[in-house]
């Protein structure tokens, strides 16, 4: 038996803008709040448990010292990777340069927070009941 990836927890200054940050992404819904303020999301029709693992925004004001350990890469669903980026600017994400030397095919990016992570080249189907 093997374990899943059922929720990644992000540390943050705002749950609540960054909720609304990566549901739009991710096309995620508000799956539950909880007294301490933390906000899950996750997909509208599996929620916790599915296939794609939920987001927990945590609040947290201890600041954030170095790069990131672990981040998140996305991928287009339904678009090329440029149009993607557009999307993703427009959202709230920056550029961020973490040593990249312009060679690469993906695009290093960061949350309204700076959390950083990467749009890569690469067209995914979309999960879900409209999936082929």
């Amino acid at each position: 038996m093997a374990c899943r990836i059922s929720e990644l927890v992000l540390d943050c200054a705002e749950p609540e803008r960054l909720a609304e940050f990566w549901s739009k992404v991710l096309g995620y819904i508000e799956l539950a709040r909880e007294d301490d303020g933390s906000i899950e999301i996750g997909p509208p029709d599996a929620g916790f448990g599915g296939p794609q693992p939920t987001l927990v925004l945590s609040p947290s004001d201890a600041p954030r010292t170095g790069k990131l350990r672990l981040h998140i890469d996305v991928n287009a669903t339904d678009r090329d990777q440029d149009s993607e980026l557009e999307r993703l600017l427009a959202l709230g994400a920056h550029p961020v340069d973490i040593g990249q030397d312009g060679m690469e095919n993906w695009h290093v990016l960061a949350d309204p927070e700076g959390n950083e992570f990467c749009l890569l080249h690469r067209r995914l189907p979309p999960l879900g009941p409209s999936a082929p």
